[in-house]
């Protein structure tokens, strides 16, 4: 099977970098899956985890919004932030999940901008969470 290479970067370091058989992520309009060859694309991406197939095996990262730039034969993605799951701390994630609950909660949605946040906050806390649980 042909492989492509997969990159996740973000302003911080190369979180990733494998050639794999197959990406998986989540745009703005969709989930889509990517193998070598897929036409060139640019899209936004969702606050959700990337999958990539490598053989049978999938590794399945973290990705918390950017975009996707989808090449013949390379996939990179440019990410706020991108975890691998065993650097994810569960408890911290899982804190922050509640502190995200509990403003959603209290929030009566005059304030969208915080309304907003708290639910940016709880995307990213149950994304980390969903790799390591």
């Amino acid at each position: 099977m042909s492989t492509l290479l997969l990159e996740i970067v973000t302003p911080e370091r190369t979180v990733y970098a494998k050639d794999v058989n197959m990406v998986i992520l989540r745009g703005v309009e969709g989930e889509m899956g990517v193998l070598r060859g897929h036409v060139p694309t640019v899209t936004p991406l969702k606050i959700a985890a990337v999958v990539a197939k490598i053989g049978g095996k999938e590794e399945r990262i973290a990705v918390s919004g950017g975009f996707a730039e989808i090449r013949h034969e390379k996939v990179v993605i440019l990410a706020e932030s991108a975890e691998l799951p065993n650097e994810i701390d569960l408890d911290r994630a899982q804190l922050a999940k509640k502190r995200a609950e509990d403003r959603l909660r209290t929030n009566s949605r005059k304030d969208e901008v915080d309304f907003r946040r708290a639910e940016l906050a709880l995307q990213r806390a149950m994304n980390r969470i969903s790799l390591r649980g």
